[in-house]
């Protein structure tokens, strides 16, 4: 790999880190307020708890529907014009929402309005987030040579823990220091306006980075052979229709599994029949996210070595068995042991979660890739992620079981697993000896 490929492969991965965690802080500080903040401010005085919960992860749920439809929006941009715009666009939308949902009237001041309003910026998170992860993936893996794309891969996914950790560290020091009562009051407000700050951050870094190799391979050889390209959505539909549902099925323990292990674990330890501290679990989420942060990269490494397929398959099997004692070691409050638990899920999820990038990646040729990898990945969000969380509380909120949650993570695990196994990967060779870049494909195992 020559020394300035490697230069703009690094410069590309971290970009696509700094951005993705600032998105991924701005989506969990809303998907954490949800169990701390919403439930209490944004419904009407008296609802039910596990009810108001189940309506505010309805309204978080918007933001996974709305993601599809960033996907189509942003990948069009991103196959058309080039993958640096379509990110820049993202990021922004991302934190103008963000900011202004810091800024919202609560229900005793505006009724009926405010969850209207919270809803609709919501909304608007979710169609950034839609373009966000596919474009930032293209940009780290393309820049990549063949024997690193998975370890380049996933500085994108190490947004996730990263804007995770930012969100519950700031939620948890907020708390501390105000008390619930005072963090309800205004100190909520702290984390979404602080999103203005790191977006501007973002912005300066991500506008720096080269576009993406094969992106401008491809541009070029369509223009070199006059030939008009369709709608990406249209080539991704008609090329890669059977990839796509593959890829769909091949995510619910990386989208939707770890909302079934953050957010409604938050809701299932904070639940009165539970009884755990709010900070208690947002300190043990902070832990993991640590924890997750080292082994995404470690997992990377791994699957550039022993296969990405290899990797998130054992960490699905990881994630099923590890399901069963940390949700019992909840329900039993030893609060060491629920350290130990949330730990090993995020480093087990990791296995899942870091080579997915490239995974998904490779699966598609790069004629339409931003549109098909983004509409896979987000659609996965709004079936997995978007449901999960509610499908989960509610079938607590019926049976008072935890179980029913346990059996649904399993069955979450073995579906992704197989789809995986099925789906195909292919490999970008990149030959710079004629002076120019070239990309040709072959598919590999």
């Amino acid at each position: 790999m020559a020394p300035q490929r490697t230069k703009q492969a690094r410069k590309a991965a971290f970009a696509a880190f700094i951005g993705t965690a600032i998105e991924w802080y701005d989506f969990y500080i809303y998907a954490f307020s949800v169990t701390l903040v919403f439930n209490v401010l944004f419904f009407p005085e008296g609802t039910d708890r596990l009810t108001a919960i189940a309506a505010g992860f309805g309204a978080a749920a918007v933001g996974f529907f709305a993601r599809p439809l960033g996907a189509v929006v942003f990948g069009h941009i991103g196959d058309r014009f080039g993958r640096r715009p379509a990110l820049v666009l993202t990021l922004s939308i991302m934190g103008a929402a963000t900011f202004l949902i810091g800024v919202l009237p609560t229900y005793a001041s505006v009724g009926v309005m405010a969850p209207i309003l919270l809803v609709v910026l919501r909304f608007l998170q979710g169609l950034a987030v839609g373009g966000e992860w596919g474009g930032a993936v293209l940009m780290s893996v393309e820049h990549a040579d063949e024997r690193k794309k998975t370890f380049y891969g996933s500085f994108t996914q190490l947004g996730n823990p990263a804007g995770a950790l930012m969100a519950t560290s700031l939620l948890s020091l907020l708390i501390g220091i105000t008390g619930e009562e005072g963090y309800l009051d205004f100190a909520w407000r702290i984390p979404f306006l602080l999103s203005a700050l790191l977006v501007i951050v973002g912005f300066v870094v991500r506008w720096t980075v080269e576009e993406s190799p094969v992106f401008e391979t491809e541009t070029a050889a369509l223009k070199a052979q006059a030939v008009r390209q369709r709608a990406p959505l249209v080539d991704a539909l008609r090329r890669n229709w059977r990839t796509l549902l593959l890829g769909i099925g091949a995510l619910p323990v990386a989208v939707g599994g770890y909302y079934l292990t953050t957010t409604f674990a938050t809701t299932y330890a904070t639940d009165p029949s539970v009884g755990l501290p709010e900070i208690l679990i947002l300190n043990a989420l902070s832990v993991a996210s640590i924890v997750e942060l080292c082994a995404t990269v470690l997992f990377g490494w791994l699957g550039d070595r022993i296969g990405r397929k290899t990797v998130i398959i054992s960490g699905s099997i990881l994630v099923a068995v590890l399901g069963i004692p940390m949700f019992l070691t909840l329900g039993g409050g030893n609060v060491a042991l629920i350290f130990v638990m949330f730990a090993l899920m995020r480093f087990a999820m990791s296995a899942t979660y870091g080579p997915m990038a490239t995974a998904m990646s490779q699966m598609f040729r790069p004629l339409a890739r931003y549109t098909s990898i983004s509409v896979a990945y987000q659609a996965a969000g709004a079936i997995f992620g978007g449901l999960s969380p509610i499908a989960a509380t509610l079938m607590f909120q019926a049976t008072g079981s935890i179980w029913p949650i346990i059996g649904l993570l399993a069955g979450m695990c073995a579906l992704g697993a197989i789809c995986l196994a099925a789906a195909p990967q292919y490999v970008d060779d990149v030959d710079e000896t004629m002076g120019a870049v070239g990309v040709r494909q072959r598919t590999t195992q």
